[in-house]
């Protein structure tokens, strides 16, 4: 069975946490970065044994840089000191080094003077019993792709010198990896995988930052592996990433994220491939939208939440049998308003005050959608339930909040609660249309691969937006009947408005939930009927729109009373409308689409403008 290892650079921390953190996650092997033994207060002999305590075998120690090619004297020296890192690797207990292409100015050319320099180098490494491998650097100043590191070793002729392959330098410079089934297994001594985003970088400044784990960002990170299983080989799997989001991030969020990724990635090979395998995940079941959303509040605040879902068209439909929880609904929209003082709910409202604790997803195979989740090490949830009360499957989510699991063909969660006579009236509301969430931005590569992973989603691509005092960056996550989709916002900076949601939350959470319609125009009015108010938008948005697009004055004139903002893309039309903030932390928004696919972003830095001002009142100094 293949070994799932993750180089220690990876991680934040000292290297005894980063050890216990990739332990914890379940990895079976690490590589450990020079960088980090040197900063360690142990001995090699000292981390070899925390290792194999914690249950890791060294798979690799690295990197070793600038040995092939050298002119004397430092040639001489480069074996020298390879000789002390032979040392060092038996303390340590690995067998492996890892060479990469030499940078340096001085290094001469050849791929006849490489390959000498290695075979001698491999007769040193076999009196040692170890081995080395040779990694091309996409920037090495001589030897920058893989095709020319696999002839120089093939050259070499040396049992103890073999090729390291890394994903992201194969595909970041683009080239084809096709020839990578031509390499014999046995001379493949590592795989190192990467992901990362589409960037207009130079391939070093990418590779030293963005690197990301597999299926977080844009690289064919499967075709790479379906290269590599053509040759036969069974090594371990390493993932090396140098990103300045996991190295100032929690260590144990990001080996659990790097763990989620390698079985991600194994089942992704193990579907394409004819070969059984007993890490088979169950598939993705498929999603159809959103069963609930549930709202933690105390009796004041519930008062307040109840009038405002009333205003918005929402009737009392449901009382639990126990607790104190009521249900609202309009169309196809549920909201559940949980004031219990005891129980999960009442404690997200005292860590996080009043706001969104748990959503549940309508799907079609909450079990499998449960073994699925728990094979890609999410957290479980259970509490107890009363007499004759459904157990909802769930799991931990956003800011500790719960993702339920609801089937169509099971037991209804509505069960739990005594059906309450409600006024007749026209549902104008149909669905939930979107729910977004924000996050510290260096947790949202984390919770991409959390749904993705897990749900049957896909991403958009991410959208940078302006907010007045900072960038928002956006990802959208949308199922294959957009009957579900999900948004992840996160700022770097520290006063838009999702990072101080996030200050006021005391966490990460939903920020905002959109509801559908087909005519927004009398749903907004019949809202207002009702006591609804919106946010208001400046007069200059009007104006433009007005130049902008050949809106007829009537449609013009209903936009402008009623604060709708437009968006348009192709023949398709977005309507959209903010209610005010609910206590200085989450709104609603109703939309309405006509063959719209987007989410209104043209729109978006006019929104967070308007929030901001009712948030901080704008003060226009005299003349």
């Amino acid at each position: 069975m293949t070994k799932r290892s993750i180089a220690t650079v990876s991680l934040s921390g000292s290297l005894d946490e980063k050890l216990r953190a990739i332990a914890g996650a379940g990895f079976d092997a690490v590589e450990i970065f020079e960088n980090d033994l040197l900063t360690f207060s142990g001995s090699p002999r000292d981390v070899g044994h925390l290792c194999r305590d914690l249950g890791l075998s060294i798979c690799a120690f690295q990197p070793f840089r600038d040995f092939e090619g050298m002119p004397e004297p430092q040639r001489a020296r480069n074996f020298a000191r390879a000789q002390h890192k032979f040392d060092l690797m038996r303390e340590l207990g690995t067998d492996l080094l890892l060479i990469c292409s030499n940078v340096s100015p001085a290094s001469l050319g050849g791929i006849d003077r490489a390959a000498a320099d290695f075979r001698a180098l491999g007769e040193l490494a076999a009196s040692h019993g170890l081995r080395v491998g040779f990694e091309a650097l996409a920037w090495g100043r001589h030897v920058n792709d893989y095709r020319d590191a696999w002839e120089i070793v093939r050259r070499a002729d040396h049992k103890s010198i073999g090729i390291i392959l890394d994903s992201f330098h194969a595909l970041a410079p683009a080239f084809p990896v096709s020839a990578i089934q031509s390499i014999p297994a046995d001379r493949i001594f590592l795989v190192q995988l990467a992901d990362a985003p589409k960037l207009g970088l130079d391939v070093l400044s990418w590779s030293r930052h963005f690197r990301c784990f597999p299926g977080q960002g844009d690289l064919p990170v499967g075709s790479f592996m379906d290269a590599v299983a053509a040759t036969g080989y069974s090594g371990p799997l390493s993932l090396e990433i140098f990103n300045d989001q996991f190295r100032s991030g929690s260590p144990v969020r990001t080996a659990t994220d790097g763990l989620r990724s390698l079985i991600l990635l194994e089942d992704e090979l193990a579907r394409s491939s004819s070969k059984a395998s007993t890490r088979r995940l169950q598939p993705k079941a498929q999603s159809r939208g959103v069963g609930f959303v549930e709202f933690a509040v105390d009796e004041a605040k519930a008062r307040d939440l109840s009038a405002l879902f009333g205003q918005l068209g929402f009737r009392k439909t449901g009382s639990h049998r126990s607790k104190d929880v009521e249900r609202w609904s309009q169309g196809h929209i549920e909201l559940v308003i949980n004031c219990e003082p005891d129980g999960f709910a009442h404690s997200h409202y005292v860590t996080h005050g009043p706001g969104v604790c748990a959503i549940a997803i309508d799907i079609d195979d909450a079990g499998k959608t449960m073994a699925r989740a728990e094979a890609l090490k999410a957290l479980t949830f259970y509490q107890p339930v009363g007499r004759g009360e459904l157990e909802i499957p769930a799991i931990r989510g956003v800011g500790g909040s719960l993702l339920y699991f609801l089937e169509a063909s099971g037991k209804n969660w509505d069960t739990d609660f005594e059906a309450l006579r409600s006024d007749a009236a026209t549902d104008r509301l149909d669905a939930v249309d979107h729910i977004s969430q924000s996050m510290p931005y260096d947790e949202m590569l984390s919770w991409l691969l959390f749904y993705t992973g897990i749900l049957d989603l896909q991403r958009l691509p991410q959208m940078e937006i302006a907010d007045p005092v900072g960038l928002v960056q956006s990802q959208a996550l949308i199922n294959g009947n957009q009957g579900l989709r999900v948004i992840l916002n996160g700022s770097s900076a520290t006063r838009t408005l999702s990072a101080r949601f996030i200050n006021e939350f005391f966490g990460s959470g939903v920020q905002h939930i959109a509801f559908s319609c087909s005519d927004i125009f009398t749903t907004v009015a019949d809202m207002r009927s009702r006591g609804a108010d919106f946010l208001k938008i400046p007069e200059n948005y009007y104006d433009d729109i007005e130049a902008k697009y050949d809106l007829d004055a009537a449609t013009m004139t209903a936009l402008r009373d009623n604060q709708i903002l437009y968006d348009r893309e192709g023949d398709g039309e977005f309507f959209q409308i903010y209610t005010h903030t609910f206590d200085d932390r989450f709104f609603f928004e109703v939309v309405q689409r006509r063959n719209y696919q987007g989410f209104g972003a043209a729109n978006a830095a006019v929104r967070l403008a308007a929030q901001t001002r009712e948030s901080r009142p704008l003060t226009i100094p005299r003349a």
